[in-house]
């Protein structure tokens, strides 16, 4: 199993409305995480600075990374993208967190 953090954020003003899209996920979306060998995976938001706090425990980097060419993922960042800081392709504005420290 391997640990995965990131940080995103969300726009001022949209975190009732990211909360909610996330309350549940798409169903579709769900099962393509966890068929890429996603579990135990969670987001964080700091409700002062709007930053988005993501872990995510995966089985494999190859398959974490194949979730991006999914039509489902391409279909949620499409759907998510008003509310947060977005790439060209719709993708997040994501940068990975190096883990320092970790108590088992």
């Amino acid at each position: 199993m391997i640990r995965k953090a990131f940080v995103m954020s969300v726009h001022p003003n949209q975190e009732a409305e990211y909360e909610r899209r996330h309350s549940p996920i798409w169903q579709e979306l769900e099962q393509t995480l966890k068929a890429h060998g996603v579990s135990n995976y969670s987001i964080f938001l700091n409700e002062e600075t709007l930053q988005l706090f993501g872990y995510a425990e995966i089985a494999d980097e190859d398959q974490w990374n194949a979730i991006a060419s999914t039509d489902i993922c391409k279909k949620w960042w499409k759907h998510m993208a008003d509310i947060m800081p977005s790439n060209p392709d719709n993708s997040p504005v994501s940068s990975p967190l190096k883990e320092v420290f970790h108590l088992a």
